[in-house]
């Protein structure tokens, strides 16, 4: 597969995020199921992958740690601090530097590694500032327990300023054909102070692969997409009437509808990369042939046209969401 540059890292051009093999999705898959998927994104030339200490409260990062420790040498590892599960059991964002600390101490035991490749703050504790998160894991480099540092959901303005404190190596953000908003300014602050633009949720959580028809009736009673006001029944009916056009886009190119999402963005610019998500290996499999899928600037011109901020019916978040990430300038 095509590499791209992450900081000092060559990575794989597409990335695996392990979020629902554990956590968010409804039940995660079975454990034996889990290890065959990760070592078959291996097997097909994947070698950058995602996890984050609230995925499962842990339980993802310890899968990934069991399976991929025979293969370290091979890979990019990230991770995530900054939102975990407190003493009562409550899911908590804490940006203070003894808790990010603390947590990394715990995330290295579970990954089974003495160093993350790349360690992203998950979220802006806004109760702290970010000079003095991004502080205290720049401490946890000069110690060797993290060798690069990310940021995840902030704005341009925020990334000026952490940036300033210590080099970010990579901003994570959801983005694809739906979810514009790194387009206002994030990404043209990437572009200018050279770094990596890792796009989760590039499937749209699934509604680019054309495969969810009845949300209410396919999404499990835990699936967190059940919140997502895009998902409701009253605007999902309207987003609906946009796979059409795309379907017939993906006709065109011969690719499937999954597959044309990760090249759109694999085109937008040579700084981005996406991190998808699956449960199932078949899926795996179509996913990564989307770095094979090439288009031109009239068929991006389409699809930017068909599927975007103002055709998408419901914003991305509800409220109580929407409150925990950084949209100041963003």
């Amino acid at each position: 597969m095509e590499k791209r540059n992450l900081g000092p890292f060559k990575v794989s051009s597409l990335g695996l995020g392990g979020m629902n093999l554990s956590h968010a999705y409804g039940a995660p898959p079975a454990p034996e199921a889990a290890e065959a998927l990760l070592l078959k994104a291996l097997d097909l030339g994947i070698n950058f992958f995602d996890t984050a200490a609230l995925y499962g409260f842990g339980a993802n990062e310890t899968l990934f740690g069991r399976v991929l420790k025979p293969h370290r040498s091979r890979i990019v590892l990230a991770s995530k601090c900054g939102i975990f599960r407190n003493e009562e059991g409550k899911r908590l964002i804490d940006g203070r530097p003894e808790t990010l600390k603390r947590t990394c101490e715990e995330s290295l035991k579970r990954l089974q590694t003495e160093v993350i490749d790349l360690y992203y703050l998950h979220r802006w504790d806004k109760k702290v500032p970010i000079e003095d998160s991004i502080g205290a894991l720049c401490d946890l480099v000069k110690e060797g327990k993290v060798k690069t540092l990310g940021l995840s959901e902030v704005s341009a303005a925020t990334l000026r300023k952490a940036h300033a404190v210590h080099p970010i190596t990579a901003l994570q953000t959801e983005y694809s054909l739906w979810t514009r908003n790194a387009e206002i300014a994030v990404l043209d602050a990437c572009k200018e102070l050279g770094i990596a633009f890792v796009a989760f949720s590039p499937l749209a959580r699934g509604f680019l692969s054309g495969r969810l028809t009845d949300p209410e009736a396919q999404f499990e009673a835990t699936d967190i997409r059940r919140n997502m006001p895009r998902f409701k029944p009253e605007n999902y009916a309207g987003n609906l009437k946009l796979l059409p056009g795309y379907r017939q886009i993906a006709d065109e190119l011969g690719c499937t509808m999954a597959q044309l999402a990760l090249a759109w963005l694999l085109a937008k610019s040579p700084i981005v990369i996406p991190i998808f998500g699956t449960r199932k290996p078949e899926y795996l499999e179509e996913n990564a042939k989307g770095a094979e899928v090439k288009l031109d600037s009239s068929m991006i011109a389409r699809l930017d046209a068909l599927i975007n901020q103002s055709t998408v019916v419901g914003p991305r978040y509800n409220d109580a969401n929407q409150q925990e990430i950084d949209t100041e300038s963003f």
